[in-house]
């Protein structure tokens, strides 16, 4: 055999294992679908990562047990980034390089998702239901990126005109936390009362870790605002509300999902009754809610040996979109049709009450529906059914 001939073979067996790999899509092979994801394991919202872990893993793993996608078992690969951008990238990079993960799903918060998206883009990875209701999660409109979480400034927006009219408030007022996630909640709150011919009749920040609110609950108290809405994490809510019931100063709170947690009134006490917050799913108490939802949290206490939290129904809510789409994108798996699958299916509610969501090319938010919930007695109660709070 001539060395040209030799020389041709090569090249032609090079060319075929080249176009073999070529079209192998990372993170998908005959036996294993690889979902990465990341979560604050160890830095100041730890307990909310942790927690949306186990639902993603609870979820995956069921699905495992029944022989998972197409005959493909789900791996999660997870990895922390003590919410510091800078560890999220290099966890993406760690996800992308040697994990070779297929899609992105639920990373937790809006700095994290914010840094490592252009990585994933770069390589043609989905970032799939990031926990940040930021609008920059799914706009502008990208092929790659799918949100779920309904914008914590839409959710004021249309929830401050709805509490003032019902309740025939007159002097509505923020406390705000001074960051992005703070003018977020400004801003909606500014733009919904233009639609009632209403403004601010006072307003106030703190800064990031701030533990006294002394100062900007006594200007409230002098304006003598009726509502008071609280751009506000669980432990800046307490401080708040705790110090407002001391001197007496009892407005309507209102506040979003950034304040929607069992901690509240675990932390605060009976002076966290008639705080109301918007939401979408419900704290799974083990002792309240459906037979159905009381098992699922039954099964999650004895999986991980704690009590579900929201944001561990969040996680295996979008595990279960998740399974669905892969399901629907058929045993082919590729980026492109899981977002065909996505985009051509409308996912129902589920045992917990989360909305509806359905997307297209042109819409990347699965779901514009809030609802409201009140704490009475020491427990989160809904108060409303889902209203829309986006165009």
């Amino acid at each position: 055999m001539s060395w040209k001939t030799i020389t041709t073979a090569v090249a032609v067996m090079l060319g075929v294992g080249v176009g073999a790999a070529a079209a192998q899509t990372q993170g998908v092979s005959k036996n294993e679908i690889v979902i990465g994801t990341i979560q604050d394991l160890s830095g100041p919202i730890a307990g909310l990562g942790k927690a949306s872990r186990n639902g993603l893993q609870m979820r995956f793993d069921e699905e495992n047990e029944k022989g998972g996608v197409h005959g493909r078992k789900i791996r999660l690969a997870v990895e922390d980034h003590g919410y510091d951008p800078k560890r999220a990238v290099l966890a993406a990079h760690k996800l992308l390089d040697q994990e070779k993960i297929f899609v992105m799903v639920a990373t937790l918060g809006t700095p994290t998702n914010e840094a490592v998206m252009p990585l994933l883009f770069e390589r043609n990875v989905i970032n799939l239901f990031p926990f940040s209701p930021a609008r920059q999660m799914f706009d502008p409109v990208h092929r790659l990126k799918f949100a779920a979480l309904t914008p914590y400034y839409d959710q004021v927006r249309y929830s401050v005109p709805l509490i003032v009219k019902q309740r025939g408030l007159k002097k509505p007022c923020i406390i705000y936390q001074d960051d992005d996630y703070g003018d977020e909640h400004l801003k909606g709150t500014e733009d919904g009362l233009k639609t009632i011919n209403m403004q601010l009749h006072e307003k106030t920040s703190y800064k990031r870790g701030a533990t006294d609110f002394s100062s900007q609950v006594a200007r409230m108290n002098r304006a003598g605002c009726d509502l008071v809405v609280l751009a506000t994490l669980i432990r800046e809510t307490v401080g708040t509300v705790s110090e407002a019931r001391k001197a007496g100063f009892n407005p309507v709170f209102l506040g979003t999902t950034g304040m929607y947690y069992d901690l509240i009134h675990k932390l605060g006490g009976p002076a966290m009754d008639g705080i109301i917050a918007t939401h979408t799913v419900t704290v799974p108490y083990a002792d309240a809610g459906s037979e159905q939802v009381r098992a699922w949290a039954a099964r999650y206490k004895a999986k991980f040996g704690e009590d579900a939290a929201v944001h561990s129904v969040y996680a295996y809510s979008t595990a279960n979109v998740v399974i669905a789409a892969l399901n629907k994108a058929g045993p082919n798996l590729t980026t492109e049709s899981l977002i065909a699958a996505l985009e051509q299916t409308r996912f129902p509610s589920d045992m917990f009450g989360s909305p509806e969501m359905a997307f297209s090319p042109t819409k990347r938010l699965g779901s514009n529906r809030a609802r409201f919930a009140e704490i009475r007695n020491g427990r989160w109660v809904e108060t409303s059914d889902y209203y829309v709070v986006g165009d």
